[in-house]
């Protein structure tokens, strides 16, 4: 994977301060979100690689490995234990060790890192592949339901299933679609972060949703059948005589879907709200300063 300059990406120089940090990445992620360049290849790009950057730079740890080893950050560890090695290597030769090696049998890689020592050079070690990070924007209705889609990471094109009941900012992990690994080692694994676009007129909390309907005057006091929408399609709802404004109802199952729980889902509230009648005519009023007469 070609090398990234984080501080490059935020327009910022190694001295930033978190501050600094966060205020850049949200000016940034701003000007080019996906939504706001729905066309613009580069500029979804570059929103990945903004918040690639922000991930690594807003997290002293990850900074910290960041500065020191660049793209191979993740390798922090590993980079420290054959340094370790290579120094615990240098001592053994010190005391006399001369037997041989052919050179094959060692990494150019920690090599160019470590430096040549005297025809003594590490022995090939596996690391593990970068992992890599992605956005994926649905609408709610995208994942009202389990199906597969194809990903573009990295230029390679990525089949994957998300299931049903994804929720807004949630994170899923991909084994081994990240970078490929050092001297065979295995690859990184992909992670995938969605961002939810509510494209319903629903209200979603949990595994539940949430709705408003209007509900005449008439048939709040009378009691009748009304015809609502799901996101499953329209059922009918009877409705009780004498029912209040802000009156709820829970219909169960009718929600969304549960995360990885096939067949399970959250419940459908609807929330009455009684719409009072406008524009009388003096029939109409005539009528009702009746019904006040016979209330009092």
């Amino acid at each position: 994977m070609e090398y990234i300059d984080y501080y490059k990406v935020l327009g910022l120089g190694k001295e930033a301060t978190q501050d600094e940090i966060k205020k850049a990445y949200r000016k940034l992620a701003r000007k080019h979100h996906p939504d706001l360049n729905p066309n613009d290849k580069e500029a979804h790009k570059k929103f990945q690689q903004i918040n690639e950057a922000n991930e690594v730079l807003s997290d002293p740890e990850k900074r910290k490995k960041y500065d020191q080893y660049g793209k191979d950050w993740q390798h922090a560890e590993q980079f420290e234990q054959a340094r370790q090695s290579r120094q615990g290597a240098q001592h053994f030769g010190g005391e006399g060790f001369s037997g041989h090696f052919d050179e094959g049998d060692f990494s150019d890689f920690f090599a160019s890192m470590f430096g040549d020592t005297g025809g003594f050079r590490q022995r090939q070690t596996k690391f593990r592949g970068e992992d890599f990070q992605a956005e994926l924007q649905l609408n709610l209705t995208d994942v009202y339901k389990t199906h597969q889609q194809v990903l573009k990471v990295n230029d390679k094109n990525i089949r994957i299933t998300i299931p049903a009941g994804v929720d807004n900012g949630q994170k899923i992990k991909i084994k081994g679609f990240g970078g490929a690994g050092i001297n065979g080692g295995p690859n990184g694994d992909l992670y995938i972060t969605f961002h939810i676009i509510n494209n319903t007129g629903f209200r979603r909390h949990g595994n539940d949703l949430h709705k408003n309907i209007e509900l005449d005057l008439y048939t709040a006091m009378l009691g009748g059948e009304i015809t609502i929408d799901t996101l499953d399609g329209k059922i009918k709802l009877h409705v009780k005589p004498e029912t209040q404004n802000e009156t709820k109802i829970r219909l169960k199952g009718k929600g969304f879907p549960v995360y990885k729980k096939d067949g399970e889902s959250g419940d459908l509230i609807v929330t009455f709200k009684i719409k009072i009648p406008v524009n009388l005519t003096e029939k109409q009023k005539e009528l009702f300063e009746q019904l006040s007469k016979l209330s009092s």
